[in-house]
């Protein structure tokens, strides 16, 4: 009788340890997932940082180019008090106008193409979430079903002590 107990308890002490070791090697897959979201997670943060200082000296690139249209137009003011140098400077001035225009057009074309790649990265940040969120939902799952399987254990084992018990005792005539 005690024989097949000992089997039932090796069978139960064995079937434990391959719930742990499933869940270790869950809980360690899900680690270095984590792990490396987080590390990507910085990078991308890295990234953004160094787009949002670039942004800073475009802004920077800006003023200055304002500021040297506020320069042409002063220019332009003194230009007018002589006529016969009016009409070479403002065909300097026109010049300039254009290499602006140009500059401008070539910095708002930077801009859209910086907007398209944040708009990228954002895209990349949403799906990593969503996916983070997916294998953390998944790891609850997996948490919850071994809680009830601990809990079938503990329910198991109470019954095999109670068992143990009620044949251990003598029977009273």
């Amino acid at each position: 009788m005690r024989l097949p107990l000992q089997y039932l308890n090796l069978f139960g002490v064995l079937a434990l340890g391959v719930c742990c070791v499933v869940q270790w090697r869950t809980n360690r897959e899900l680690n270095l997932e984590a792990y490396r979201l987080e590390r990507l997670r910085q990078e991308q943060s890295h990234q953004l940082e160094e787009r949002d200082r670039r942004i800073q000296q475009g802004a920077a690139d800006l003023d200055r180019f304002r500021e040297q249209l506020t320069r042409a137009g002063d220019r332009l003011k003194e230009s007018e008090a002589g006529l016969t140098t009016a009409r070479d400077e403002l065909a300097q001035l026109t010049r300039e106008r254009d290499q602006l225009r140009s500059a401008v057009t070539n910095w708002a074309e930077a801009v859209a193409a910086r907007d398209a790649r944040l708009e990228e990265a954002a895209g990349q940040l949403e799906r990593l979430a969503s996916d983070r969120n997916e294998a953390v939902r998944r790891h609850n799952e997996l948490a919850e079903r071994l809680n009830e399987t601990i809990g079938q254990l503990n329910d198991r084992t109470r019954q095999y002590n109670e068992l143990i018990e009620r044949h251990q005792k003598p029977s009273r005539p």
